[in-house]
């Protein structure tokens, strides 16, 4: 079955195939792709078993100073730094007219980790970083979500 864990909810990594979904949130600026992309994946995995690790948080409040000292913040991050350690696969999706400044540190963190997927829209602020930091370390890159899905479903199999 397929879970999905929203932050900062706990979850054991180490029992099922866990893909974390790193990408443009903005404080609400990014559309909801993470609802597009899981409803692929529940259509193509159908009852397999995995978890999906998704950031966005529905009780996140844009007032929360980001100082590792405010708990609920420190909270957030270590939930995200966690879940890309223990994931077997990041999906990164860096939406054009964001600056994901996070998910570029995110990116930078496991370019050479073997284990990243990136779909960066035409007009991204940095897609030309992106897509040369891809080249260099071998990343896939792929232009929908879709596309995505098809490539999660032979990385997982």
């Amino acid at each position: 079955m397929i879970q999905i864990v929203q932050a900062p909810n706990p979850y054991d990594a180490t029992r099922l195939k866990t893909i974390f979904m790193a990408g443009s949130i903005e404080m609400g600026k990014a559309v909801l792709w993470q609802e597009e992309l899981i409803a692929q994946i529940k259509n193509v995995f159908g009852d397999q078993d995995l978890f999906i690790l998704n950031p966005r948080r529905d009780d996140w409040n844009s007032s929360w100073v980001q100082e590792k000292e405010n708990a609920p913040f420190h909270e957030q991050v270590s939930w995200e730094l966690e879940g890309l350690e223990n994931a077997d696969c990041i999906v990164y999706f860096l939406q054009a007219g964001t600056i994901s400044p996070i998910t570029l540190l995110e990116l930078g963190l496991y370019a050479r980790s073997n284990k990243i997927m990136v779909l960066c829209e035409k007009g991204f602020h940095r897609k030309g970083n992106v897509d040369i930091v891809c080249e260099r370390y071998g990343i896939p890159q792929y232009e929908t979500l879709s596309e995505v899905v098809l490539a999660l479903e032979k990385l997982l199999a």
